[in-house]
């Protein structure tokens, strides 16, 4: 699937065996083989195309990725658990990605409703709330 999804287009098993015996000896009937598995379980499309075949994704890479988190996570008895141990598994790059994926799935409105997602007022309107306040702040 990795080759398919590199080259995000239909692909021969030809293609594909010449990517992969630029790092190892393969066979062609082994790629025809994965390629028609992947065929039967509905993860590639295929056209002929002559004698052969082009196979194409039927999902996208990170579709793929999702399918599984989704179907990992079903199976678990306490999926808040399996949550928390998943999220404490995950760099500070990974959290701030599901921060900022949350944040697409949840919309705008549910956005502006976040105190973080709040605009933060100049200094000079906080100040003329309270004249009497020290500079930078707004005496609250």
């Amino acid at each position: 699937m990795t080759r398919v999804w590199k080259w995000n287009r239909p692909v021969t098993v030809r293609e594909v065996l010449e990517d992969l015996q630029r790092e190892r000896s393969i066979a062609y009937t082994t790629v025809m083989t994965v390629l028609d598995n992947l065929h039967q379980k509905g993860w590639v499309r295929r056209e002929a195309e002559g004698r052969a075949y082009r196979y194409e994704a039927v999902s996208t890479r990170a579709a793929y990725a999702a399918a599984l988190m989704n179907d990992a996570w079903s199976q678990s008895d306490n999926p808040a658990a399996a949550l928390v141990a998943f999220f404490g598994m995950m760099s500070e790059e990974q959290r701030q990605a599901l921060r900022d994926a949350v944040r697409i799935v949840q919309g705008p409105e549910e956005t502006r409703e976040a105190p973080e997602a709040r605009p933060q007022e100049p200094a000079e309107a906080r100040q003329e709330e309270n004249p009497g306040a020290p500079e930078g702040t707004d005496g609250r």
